[in-house]
């Protein structure tokens, strides 16, 4: 009882901080929900079927639009083109993180220190020996970017005072110095695992950048055929008025043949009825329309609070129709070198082959070689004795001090070196021969897998190719069954005009022109997404790519 007691005081103590902390982030949600929903609405609206006309554009400001400014704005604002700016950042920080492994490292230690002895021997030098030790130390170590050594540097001073009969110095002040070198020979020489992840590291800022151009690549590819989506969506909307048109002035020629007794009344219910499917039409091309165009506003805002945001575009471009020549030949071999994935898939066999480097180094012996020398110097207030051993007594004092002991360092009256080499080798088969040997083999699916990207990439340019040669085909048919269209309307009303024809061929011929309009559009953007895909496959894949195994220098592989 006492525990739930406890935790509702807890969470009613922090409900409004909770409260105040998402207040904002509410806020921004509701915004957008908010214009969500009227957009919402006045789509809704717009396929009402009882309606003789669509509803006009959502107030605000309209904004023309060409194809480069909506290019340049994604360039500028795409929220997913800033969220991949950043991955080459991360790397940068991780590459500062691993060079500071071979910046110096200073060292310092300050220390007093009291120690009892109990008289455990007559040794001890009185019945209570009290040692008081003053330690004031310093150094420098240091990873030599090179060769895998390291180099340390580390002086020490302590000031004694005790009460041991003894003693020489009392107080005593101690010092030396040490400088050692360790440099391995063999094993971690050419490489070691800080110098392979740095590499790794680097190549991986290589294969982050290239992923950005491919998004850019992308994204731009996207833009512009969500601009020509807009574009179609626009001239579908004029195609299905002018078809309404068409209908609603066919009733009106109906009806004024009605009033003159040369028509049945019955003949202007197909024209009506024609009239209402066209409204449907007009208002399903409007809702297409607002949708291609808040696809577009989503690649080239920022956000909600960006202005485009509540404007209404106008697309001021048109498709143009001049068909391009195409240098397949040119364009595999543009692809072959330069798109993306395959780039990134080269990057990673050579950050491959830098961890194959590694493990093929880590199967050498282990041979070091250790330098080191140091001196050591020592002064203070010494006692002058008379006899030797325990039996010597004290029969005055020489007064010394720090600048004794730093006299004797100096002068290197106390010196000490050291040279060794040390010597380690695994007997039979060990883990890293069996992690190297399963190394190359993934190197070797690596390149594998590189050869198959690169007919991949051949392939997917030359289909590429095709679809512009089809879409080519596809627009001059579509272009020519338009015009016949437009010839058979204009017959069908020239005889209906002198009683040779129906309401039905009429209807049906509008209908067919209708058609044949938007099958125009149709063929004229797809050819031109055609040219679209066309230049991004030669930069980019249609996603991320990649797909090559990369090597972990602990022995596992993945994709």
């Amino acid at each position: 009882m006492r525990t739930t007691a406890f935790a509702v005081a807890v969470f009613l103590a922090a409900a409004p901080a909770l409260a105040q902390e998402n207040a904002a982030e509410r806020a921004r949600l509701d915004e957008i929900a908010r214009v969500a929903g009227q957009q919402f609405v006045a789509a809704r609206a717009e396929t009402e079927q009882t309606r003789p006309t669509v509803a006009p554009p959502p107030p605000g400001t309209q904004v023309d639009l060409t194809l480069q400014e909506a290019t340049t704005r994604a360039l500028e604002r795409n929220l997913e083109l800033a969220v991949e700016r950043l991955n080459p950042q991360t790397f940068d920080l991780n590459i500062a993180r691993i060079r500071a492994l071979y910046r110096p490292t200073a060292t310092s230690t300050f220390g007093q220190q009291s120690r009892v002895q109990a008289p455990t021997s007559t040794l001890n030098g009185g019945t209570i020996v009290d040692n008081d030790t003053t330690t004031y130390n310093m150094g420098l170590t240091q990873l030599a970017p090179w060769g895998g050594g390291s180099v340390a540097f580390q002086f020490n001073n302590n000031r004694q005072v005790t009460s041991n009969l003894f003693a020489n110095y009392n107080p005593a002040f101690n010092s030396n110095f040490n400088l050692s070198f360790n440099q391995p020979l063999l094993r971690g020489f050419l490489i070691d695992n800080n110098r392979q992840q740095l590499r790794v590291t680097a190549i991986g800022r290589d294969i982050s950048e290239t992923q950005l151009r491919g998004t850019i690549a992308t994204t731009l590819a996207t833009v512009r055929n969500t601009y020509w989506e807009l574009v179609y969506a626009l001239q579908a909307v004029a195609v299905a008025h002018g078809s309404l048109d068409l209908a609603q002035r066919l009733v009106e020629d109906n009806r004024a043949r009605v009033e003159i007794g040369t028509m049945a009344p019955l003949d202007i219910v197909q024209a009506e009825a024609e009239v209402a499917t066209r409204r449907q039409t007009v208002a399903q091309a409007e809702a297409t329309w607002r949708t291609s165009e808040l696809a577009l506003k989503r690649l080239i805002v920022n956000g909600t609070e960006d202005p485009l945001w509540r404007a209404a575009i106008n697309p001021t471009d048109r498709p143009d129709f001049a068909p391009e020549p195409l240098d397949v030949e040119g364009a595999v071999r543009r692809a072959l070198e330069d798109r993306t994935d395959l780039d990134q898939a080269r990057r990673q066999i050579e950050s491959n082959d830098v961890t194959l480097t590694l493990m093929r180094n880590n199967m050498l012996p282990d041979l070091d070689l250790n330098l080191s020398y140091g001196a050591v110097g020592l002064g203070g207030t010494q006692y002058r004795r008379q006899g030797s051993g325990i039996t010597s007594v004290i029969v005055g004092t020489l007064p010394g001090g720090y600048s004794d002991a730093w006299r004797t360092l100096s002068g290197q009256d106390y010196p000490n070196w050291n040279f060794q080499v040390n010597l380690s080798y695994p007997i039979g088969a060990s883990a890293a021969e069996a992690q190297y040997a399963r190394a190359r083999v993934q190197r070797n699916q690596s390149a594998a897998q590189v050869r198959a990207l690169e007919l991949q990439v051949a392939t997917e340019v030359t289909n590429a190719a095709l679809q512009v040669e089809n879409s080519l085909r596809r627009y001059e048919a579509a272009e020519a069954a338009r015009g016949l269209a437009q010839t058979r309307l204009d017959a069908e009303q020239s005889r209906f005009s002198v009683g040779l024809s129906t309401n039905f061929f009429v209807v049906q011929a509008q209908r067919d022109l209708s058609t044949a309009q938007n099958s125009e559009l149709r063929a004229l953007l797809d050819y031109r997404r055609a040219l679209v895909d066309y230049q991004r496959v030669q930069e980019a894949p249609a996603n991320r790519g990649g797909g090559i195994t990369a090597i972990n220098a602990g022995g596992g592989g993945g994709n």
